[in-house]
């Protein structure tokens, strides 16, 4: 704790290994980087010591290999065609494609926040909005029975 009882809070580890993937989708998207070459890369940032290298590594191969499906699956929520999206965008929205279509222990609404806070991070500068109608939008038809529970 610090002066006056309040405590700062760091980012949890999962909330870093997003950074990160953010930033190795965006290397995949722009330089064509292979999956190997990118765990190789990402292993040993300064950043993973923060993060959870075995997620990271999961969630990256699982991104990189249903790329097109979940390209698909997100391009039907969209006002302009994918190839049209940002290159960080595209990562922040491939990672909340597959933390909701794949990845069903975290919640929706913290997958939908986690988008916006690295859009606001890493994106153009009102970006945040586009993500988090475009995965809210997604959450509606991926986990339809979670969404409905939730709203009144």
């Amino acid at each position: 704790m610090s002066e006056g009882g309040t405590r700062k809070k760091r980012p949890n580890r999962r909330h870093w290994t997003r950074r990160l993937l953010v930033q190795a989708l965006y290397q995949w998207r722009l330089a064509d980087a292979e999956l190997t070459a990118l765990l190789e890369e990402f292993r040993t940032a300064e950043d993973m010591r923060n993060a959870d290298p075995e997620w990271f590594a999961e969630a990256l191969r699982g991104i990189l290999g249903a790329a097109g499906p979940l390209a698909s699956q997100i391009a039907t929520h969209l006002d302009r065609p994918w190839e049209q999206i940002d290159p960080v965008e595209q990562g922040i929205l491939l990672l909340g494609a597959y933390e909701l279509t794949q990845e069903f222990g975290t919640p929706y609404r913290v997958v939908i926040t986690e988008g916006v806070e690295l859009a606001r991070l890493f994106g153009a500068q009102d970006s945040h909005r586009y993500i988090n109608g475009v995965l809210d939008r997604l959450a509606r038809d991926a986990r339809a029975v979670e969404v409905k529970a939730a709203r009144p």
